[in-house]
């Protein structure tokens, strides 16, 4: 009997204790054997992270509260910038420069495409955010599209001024690509696979002073408006038939003609009288004309501007033809024996 009751005072201690144990630090270890039961059943290793299930797995709601992006902002290489506008007030607001734009959520879409060309006479009233300002950089009328993988000419904005689209995959030029584009100053396309462009692709853009097209495959070069002043076609593949019969005759502003490293027949004459820079080397030039500087009728003649002709590393003797230079500042440079 003894026995018996000393056996019921410990079992009655036990019962004691437990009981004395608070409900909260109970509900602790209940979740701590439930959580452990989990990660025992868990199966990483047939897990697999995919954009599908990204958005379940983390919280991106505070992702822009963690990080400062403000050191991020596009920079622009200075070599690149085109020429500052003479009018403080076409400036762009340095206030909008340096702001970042916010980023497009992901597409399964396919690439941007150029969007269908405006109606002549609607490009003023595009809206805004077109193609060219989410694939390129604007700033102010400027466009920036360099290295950006493009195989068009982007829809450009109606304001445009300067558009640089080097080393991109465009293969040809449309007359539409620029349509409504009164503004456009500079065009420059350097390093492309441009292997054409439509006749008209330049010749309704009034404003139009600098077309940079070297390194590209063009056998033949449309018509330009005769407000260009600086044509660059070096390192194409232009045989004298690519050019229209005195192609440059009318162009009373023309100073810069380069076309070198093409395959070029012959000069071509005639160039008008603002020309002074004029180059042709390395093309197939073998002959030339006594008219193709000078006027041979009229011996009083002086070309005062064309200081600068380049015809070395074609098989011309320049020394073959000394009338053809006499109203010359300078002597061309190329072979005289």
């Amino acid at each position: 009997r003894m026995r018996t009751l000393t056996w019921l005072g410990i079992v009655s201690l036990c019962l004691g204790t437990a009981w004395a144990v608070p409900a909260k630090e109970r509900r602790k270890v209940e979740k701590l054997k439930a959580d452990l039961a989990l990660y025992e059943n868990l199966d990483l290793d047939n897990y697999d992270l995919t954009l599908d299930n990204y958005g379940d797995i983390l919280d991106l709601s505070n992702y822009e509260e963690l990080y400062d992006y403000g050191d991020l902002a596009p920079k622009i290489e200075v070599g690149t910038l085109a020429p500052r506008p003479k009018d403080p007030a076409a400036l762009p607001n340095p206030g909008t420069v340096a702001e970042t734009p916010k980023l497009q959520p992901p597409t399964t879409a396919g690439p941007v495409r150029p969007a269908p060309t405006p109606v002549q006479g609607e490009a003023a009233s595009s809206p805004p955010g077109l193609p060219s300002c989410l694939l390129c950089l604007c700033i102010g009328t400027s466009v920036y599209c360099d290295d950006a993988d493009l195989e068009h000419i982007p829809l450009l904005p109606p304001e445009t001024t300067y558009l640089y689209a080097r080393f991109n995959r465009i293969g040809a030029i449309r007359a539409s690509d620029f349509t409504g584009l009164k503004k456009l100053k500079r065009i420059d396309l350097t390093s492309n696979f441009i292997s054409w462009a439509d006749a008209d692709a330049f010749r309704l853009l009034p404003s139009l002073q600098e077309l940079i097209l070297p390194e590209n495959r063009l056998t033949a070069l449309p018509e330009l408006p005769r407000s260009i002043v600086r044509l660059d076609a070096r390192l194409n593949r232009i045989p004298s038939t690519g050019l229209r019969p005195e192609a440059f005759r009318d162009l009373k502003q023309l100073q810069f003609l380069h076309l070198s490293d093409n395959q070029l027949d012959y000069i071509p004459a005639p160039l008008p009288e603002s020309l002074r820079s004029l180059h042709l080397q390395n093309n197939n030039i073998q002959t030339m004309h006594e008219d193709t500087f000078c006027d041979s009728r009229d011996h009083s003649q002086i070309r005062r501007a064309l200081e600068d002709i380049r015809l070395d590393g074609n098989p011309i003797n320049l020394s073959l033809f000394p009338n053809a230079y006499f109203c010359l500042p300078r002597l061309p440079t190329g072979r005289f024996f």
